[in-house]
């Protein structure tokens, strides 16, 4: 027990937030900040893997979820769901941890005068509400729960909710390992909420910057998030803090507290149904709530608030980066277009788009199950989470109900589907199996298939007019126009994915991993297309892998990574078990430079380099370079280099060599490895893994603690701060291609700062990351002009407040 840290108060400065998952760390950020927060607790990530770790639940639970999920069906995740959440359910939970959420509880309770505090008991995961996904509702949150045997009863549910089918499917959908799904639960003081809602620090359809996006309703927050009610809804213009637009809905239901229960949804009483939920003076509250915030962090905000019945104050219940942006591709739509469509229902646009499909209605997931085909337009009364598996199969969404704040909206766009939300009667309108025309960008649904809207929809390639959404239907102009002067990079890995990705606003593709060509498009392994004489069909596949690519995004640059399988990924290959060995630890073994300079695999590597030439010469894509992964020493290098020249790939103004900068030998001796290559990119997973010690294939540690494997260790950022610095000395560039600035957008911040010339991240963090980058840049150029200022023209704090004053209220 001594090693965990099972209870943080929200109020505590804590070292490590990681623990109190994404919620909970913002929400503690937020009460450091002297922002209005429910007081609470936070019960750790450390104690949900002591739950796990003392009762052997972490194998069990990876096992059932091994054995029951083999092609990602909804119906699998739903069995993994159920075993998993008995198994939890069902497990005492250790005494001693008991014992510290039962002090806790009783010590939040008597602040308040009462021996059962009626709290929120909400779940705070490791990887949500992050930059590039927000988790919008994947776990779950319990309202109104009082006393200590309750409160320990929905601690079990929040945590089994970890494993809820929504959640699995989410996390496969984003390549986020299930083993390190960690599960933090805040415990809050319920606010007797008179309305809540969520507002977006920017417009979420238009892409606006300059304007608030409010959404309320009546009682809990939860009817506005979860999709029951259409909300009322303003827009303010952030400049002028003016309300520039209000739409006030017919409120039909509402959620409030029970008084046997946890909540219930009622009626909402004749004369507050068509009434406005919040006054003019709380929507400008509201909204210079939510611009100071912005203001503080840095970027767009997601902001769920509740409003007090008791004292009118407005509290901060949970705030994230707005996580997608793709709202604007509405602006590459001709706003004053007419059609010759019939139109027949309207509704909010929640994610823009355009789609052609035949309608599923469908009123229960069950329904949706037995219904719903690829590209189909899935049209129900609402959504919530249990919807995603069926959401991803449509082309487009419609529901009678909801904002475009609620669950549905948020996971719609960062899906690319279109949706059209609070339609108020599309289930009953809409014909089941006819085919309709959903025009997302302005919130219409048109009969049959409405021929200009497609093309026009396929002339400007910035909406989804095909039954598969993918990710170049996103892109906005405005984040095409942007230029920083730290470049943004992507890394790829399957050639043909470039299709979808090319018309993102990237620089350059700063790591092509060839292993996924070497696995699916070759098969065999080289030494054994060598040994019966086929060397050429190695050659090919992978030069044309690599061309395929060069030539989508010609000129800009691809840096292709020579292979860096390791001994037991060569062996799956076909003939590779004949001349693989098996070692005990592969991870730090026979890999990278040290097979390509031995005299058993050389001649396969020389295989890579030919195919490298091919591309460049035969082809005429001199946008090609190249890059050498797992570089231990200085002298493998000159070996590595002399095979090129030897193969005739020398480094010259057109043709650039790279070296990645994941050993910690290369931090140690920036200045040998310099002499051999163009510059570095830095593998922020490997380097990781040998500054702290850690075999990132064994998740023993990180189980334990996630900063056994954490990107942000002051150690680890130093390595690559010298990397950076040292390089530089020598007129060598340097780039991140690993994982890190795609998780964490501070350590984006570091490595800007500490001058790094581009960033390299995953295809879905593109955009965010160049907005980021933008911002970081801006602020540092405002932060050095306001330090030359103070030195050049020194002034009293009353001079200048009076200087500021007058620039900006003119005197």
């Amino acid at each position: 027990m001594a090693d965990y840290k099972f209870i943080v108060w929200l109020n505590e400065e804590v070292k490590d937030p990681s623990i109190l998952g994404g919620k909970g760390a913002n929400l503690n950020k937020l009460m450091l900040m002297g922002v209005p927060v429910p007081p609470g607790f936070v019960i750790t990530t450390e104690a949900f893997n002591y739950f796990m770790s003392v009762n052997g639940l972490r194998d069990r639970v990876l096992n059932i979820i091994n054995e029951v999920v083999k092609e990602g069906r909804p119906e699998e995740y739903e069995e993994a769901e159920r075993r998993i959440k008995g198994l939890i359910l069902n497990t005492e939970i250790p005494r001693d941890l008991h014992e510290e959420i039962t002090r806790a509880y009783m010590e939040l309770s008597k602040s308040f005068n009462t021996d059962a505090l009626a709290v929120a008991v909400r779940s705070s995961a490791s990887a949500e509400d992050l930059r590039t996904s927000s988790f919008a509702g994947q776990q779950d949150t319990y309202l109104n729960v009082r006393g200590v045997e309750d409160l320990i009863k929905y601690v079990k549910y929040v945590w089994a909710s970890t494993y809820n089918a929504r959640a699995l499917a989410y996390r496969d959908e984003r390549d986020i390992p299930h083993d390190v799904a960690y599960m933090a639960v805040i415990v809050q003081k319920l606010v007797n909420s008179k309305a809540a809602g969520v507002l977006f620090t920017i417009n979420p359809v238009t892409g606006d910057s300059n304007e608030v996006v409010i959404e309320s309703s009546w009682g809990l927050g939860e009817a506005v998030v979860g999709g029951m009610v259409t909300p009322d809804r303003w827009v303010v213009d952030k400049s002028r803090l003016v309300i520039k637009d209000r739409v006030v809905a017919r409120k039909s239901v509402m959620m409030t507290r029970s008084e046997s229960g946890l909540t219930k949804v009622v009626e909402v009483p004749s004369d507050l149904a068509e009434k406005p939920s919040l006054s003019d003076a709380e929507v400008i509250a509201l909204a210079k709530l939510g611009i100071e915030l912005e203001n503080r962090v840095g970027y767009p905000l997601d902001i769920e608030w509740v409003i007090d019945s008791d004292s009118g104050n407005i509290y901060v219940v949970q705030m994230r980066p707005e996580t997608v942006y793709s709202s604007g591709k509405a602006k590459a739509i001709n706003e004053g277009r007419a059609t010759t469509g019939k139109a027949v229902i309207k509704g909010i646009a929640a994610s823009p788009g355009i789609a052609v499909g035949r309608v599923r209605i469908c009123l229960t997931p069950e329904e949706a199950r037995a219904k719903m085909g690829k590209g189909d337009i899935l049209v129900t009364k609402m959504t919530n989470p249990d919807w995603v598996p069926y959401m991803k199969m449509a082309s487009a969404i419609i529901t009678d109900e909801g904002g475009m704040t609620s669950h549905a909206a948020i996971v719609s766009r960062e899906l690319g589907i279109p949706a059209i939300v609070g339609t108020g009667n599309a289930t009953s309108v809409l014909k089941d199996g006819e085919v309709y025309t959903v025009d997302a960008v302005h919130g219409v649904i048109y009969e049959g298939k409405v021929e200009e809207l497609v093309s026009k929809a396929k002339a400007t390639r910035e909406v989804q007019v095909t039954t598969a959404p993918s990710t170049n239907e996103i892109i906005l102009h405005i984040y095409r126009s942007i230029r920083t002067a730290t470049g943004v990079y992507m890394n790829l890995g399957v050639p043909e994915k470039i299709d979808e990705y090319k018309d993102l606003p990237f620089d350059g593709i700063g790591l092509m991993r060839i292993e996924f060509v070497l696995s699916s498009y070759i098969g065999d392994h080289p030494l054994y297309l060598i040994s019966i004489g086929n060397e050429e069909k190695f050659i090919n596949r992978l030069a044309e892998g690599v061309a395929y690519v060069a030539k989508a995004i010609y000129p800009r640059p691809v840096i292709v990574r020579f292979s860096d399988f390791k001994s037991n990924e060569y062996r799956q290959l076909t003939g590779g078990e004949k001349f693989e060995p098996e070692e005990r630890n592969p991870m730090l073994g026979w890999r990278g430079v040290s097979r390509y300079i031995s005299k058993d695999y050389e001649k396969a590597f020389r295989l890579e380099v030919r195919a490298i030439k091919r591309v460049r010469e035969e082809m005429n894509l001199n946008n090609v370079h190249v890059m050498v992964p797992f570089v231990r020493a200085p002298w493998e290098l000159e070996r590595f280099m002399q095979i090129l020249n030897e193969e005739g790939l020398e480094r010259d103004r057109d043709f650039k060599v790279y070296a990645m900068a994941e050993i910690p030998s290369i931090a140690l001796l920036v200045e040998d490895f310099a002499k051999y290559v163009d510059g570095f990119s830095i593998g922020s997973n490997d380097l990781t893994q040998l500054i702290m010690g850690v075999d990132r294939d064994n998740d023993i540690l990180v189980r334990q603690n996630p900063r056994y494997f954490d990107e942000r260790e002051p150690a680890v950022l130093r390595a690559m701060y010298e990397i950076i610095r040292r390089a530089h000395a020598m007129n060598k560039s340097v780039g991140i291609c690993g994982q890190a600035p795609s998780v964490y957008p501070e350590i984006t911040e570091f490595l800007v700062r500490a001058g790094i010339d581009y960033v390299s991240v995953n295809p879905d963090a593109v955009i965010t990351t160049r907005l980021l980058i933008d911002s970081i840049e801006r602020k540092i150029i405002l932060e050095e002009l306001r330090e030359l200022r103070r030195k050049l023209m020194p002034m009293e704090p009353d001079g200048e407040f009076h200087e500021i004053l007058n620039k900006v209220f003119k005197g």
